[in-house]
């Protein structure tokens, strides 16, 4: 019996390595004779990078870059020699996780330190890059990224702007001329699920920047300031709208890597699927076990189990979803899932509920497989 371990993270208490770790435990002390594979999965957020060196994928690589507001922080990406691909998240350079909640700010926050990881991960000799554009602290439309690439972000009188999202406004021109430095064969593709444009009341400022730490005063500042950096990019020819779906990932990051890198957005499930060769490791599988924190009806329009059920499925495999807790009608989930299961086993006050996670995950996975020993006496 074969049987693969693939699930997401259990946002706010385990990531994913060790969630297949607790899996692999409690269903050899079952099933000993039982063939298990771990890949640790992820859709682009934080946890992405982890996910793929757990799964026996690249190299960690680290370098010193800028955090949102300016300061050293080292950050790290997996550089695949034999592909020649870099997989990277924005926020191990860019991300609020870097931030204390007084420090907070998008109107000072910046992408340089993105810029910087790119500009390494071309040095190494990167053919392609993958970059999660999840968690970020920033909304200032990717400039920080831009400036770092060689650009030159000016206002009316010629003089450089400051780093941060509230600058944005004072925009006049764009000089490109610096970027000749990025190496224009470099393939960008954007892991992320979000679909908001770059403006409005979808838009990175509107949905997003509050929870990086704008207030009610700062909002419209944020949203100036991306609509006149839009219209500088179209006004320059890098791109003719900012409407395209994921333009306002990452407080409008996503529009430029778009506009200045010709960046594509992709399916983050998908994509960390692809690189851990879950497709190949599904030849000859009994039984896949995915999982996520928390799961409701949302779970079955694109994240990430969702996409490793389907995946299972078309390969003939049965899947298996073990959730954190489960919330609402299981119908639909069962479209995707072959047995869905929560691990919860007794209502308690959120913070107990996250301090036994690993215990009830425990649990509930070896009651899994001990059923399935049980059947295989028949």
């Amino acid at each position: 019996m074969k049987i693969i371990f693939a699930p997401d993270s259990f946002k706010g208490s385990i990531r994913s390595p060790e969630v297949c770790s607790i899996l692999h435990e409690a269903f050899q002390q079952e099933l000993p004779d039982a063939q298990f594979i771990c890949l640790p999965m992820a859709d682009g957020g934080e946890g992405t990078v982890e996910a793929i060196l757990a799964a026996g994928k690249g190299e960690r690589h680290q370098v010193i870059v800028k955090d949102p507001l300016g300061r050293s922080v080292q950050a790290e990406f997996a550089f695949l020699p034999e592909t020649a691909q870099a997989v990277m998240e924005m926020a191990s350079a860019s991300g609020l996780e870097l931030l204390s909640k007084q420090e907070m700010n998008p109107l000072l926050t910046s992408t340089a330190g993105t810029g910087q990881l790119l500009l390494e991960a071309q040095r190494l000799g990167a053919r392609e890059v993958i970059i999660g554009i999840g968690g970020s602290a920033t909304v200032d439309g990717g400039a920080g990224m831009a400036r770092a690439l060689g650009c030159r972000l000016l206002d009316a009188h010629g003089q450089e702007l400051a780093e941060g999202g509230g600058v944005l406004q004072q925009l006049a021109s764009l000089d490109l001329s610096g970027l000749a430095q990025w190496n224009r064969q470099i393939k960008i593709r954007v892991a992320c699920d979000v679909t908001n444009p770059l403006t409005g009341p979808t838009g990175a400022a509107a949905v997003f920047a509050p929870q990086k730490g704008a207030t009610a005063e700062m909002l419209p500042i944020l949203e100036a300031g991306l609509q006149n950096w839009g219209n500088i990019l179209m006004k320059q020819g890098l791109i003719s709208d900012t409407c395209q779906s994921g333009d306002g990932a990452a407080g409008g990051l996503g529009l430029g890597l778009r506009a200045l890198l010709r960046a594509r957005m992709e399916s983050g499930a998908h994509l960390v699927a692809e690189l851990v060769g879950l497709k190949e490791h599904l030849c000859g599988a009994s039984l896949l076990i995915t999982g996520e924190g928390r799961t409701d009806e949302q779970t079955c329009y694109g994240k990430l189990p969702a996409v490793v059920a389907e995946l299972a499925n078309n390969a003939g495999v049965p899947a298996i979803l073990l959730s954190g807790a489960v919330k609402g009608p299981q119908n639909p989930l069962r479209q995707k899932f072959q047995a869905v299961f929560s691990t919860l086993s007794e209502v308690a006050p959120l913070d107990k509920t996250l301090a036994a996670a690993r215990e009830n995950l425990y649990d509930r996975a070896r009651a899994i497989a001990a059923t399935l020993r049980i059947a295989l006496l028949f």
